[in-house]
């Protein structure tokens, strides 16, 4: 289940799956973007609601880490002070740092593992999603933090749906190759476009269950019907800033 909260009046959207004190995540809206994306009526709003979400998170602004993103399926340990180019997947293990990452129609995944107190988000795209960067984020975890992903709570974020994202078969293709088994429910196919409607959020959510992972809270907002609160690549044919998925670890 997910609700919108507020940051000083400004609307964010929080699952509240798994209420715990130890983490804090949201998404962030029209209302509270911080990535403008060239729209230069955006800029001046977007570096106000940094400020406003740095003291909610209770950090300063170089505490947030922001990575380039490039639809890659590149993993990185946040660290105070780095910089991290062609990085899709940030995993987080301080609690004095929040990372955050951007997003319009691409599917955010939050993750939290609850017994080491370490989190990541993921940025899965159609490319991102066929290079399975939300199961190499786990299974990273895995290697480094001993993660079990029975332990693991995962939050997929608003992201565009099924009846608004046709792609052609080769695209279809590299998708369906991800899965272990042959699943339906992710996909259609328009005979008479010769295209598949596909829906990122469920692909995310069988290879996270593919890896044992069984507390997931998929979120049904789309953005591309969702326009009015959160921005839409396709939508807006391009010219459209960013809302973003954070994530902080609390002491």
């Amino acid at each position: 289940m997910f609700k919108f909260e507020f940051i000083n009046g400004k609307k964010i959207l929080k699952s509240n799956i798994f209420e715990s004190k130890n983490f804090t995540h949201f998404f962030t809206t029209r209302e509270t973007v911080v990535t403008p994306k060239g729209i230069k009526a955006l800029e001046q709003t977007a570096n106000e609601n940094l400020k406003e979400i740095s003291k909610y998170l209770g950090i300063s602004l170089a505490s947030i880490i922001i990575p380039e993103q490039t639809h890659s399926d590149n993993i990185g340990i946040a660290k105070k002070g780095n910089i991290y180019n062609n990085t899709d997947s940030l995993i987080i293990e301080d609690s004095d740092i929040a990372i955050l990452l951007n997003f319009a129609d691409c599917t955010p995944v939050i993750l939290y593992d609850k017994v080491n107190n370490i989190g990541a988000i993921a940025h899965a795209g159609w490319k991102g999603t066929a290079k399975s960067i939300v199961q190499k984020t786990v299974l990273k975890m895995k290697e480094i933090y001993k993660t079990n992903p029975n332990d693991i709570v995962a939050i997929i974020g608003p992201a565009i749906s099924m009846k608004n994202y046709a792609v052609d078969k080769s695209v279809f293709d590299k998708i369906y190759k991800t899965m272990k088994y042959d699943y339906t429910d992710w996909y259609e196919y328009n005979i008479k476009e010769n295209k598949y409607y596909i829906d990122l959020k469920t692909v995310n959510e069988h290879q996270l269950r593919e890896l044992g992972i069984l507390t997931i809270d998929k979120c049904e907002y789309c953005t591309y019907d969702s326009v009015d609160v959160f921005f839409s690549y396709r939508k807006e044919q391009g010219i459209t800033a960013r809302h973003s998925a954070i994530l902080k670890l609390n002491k």
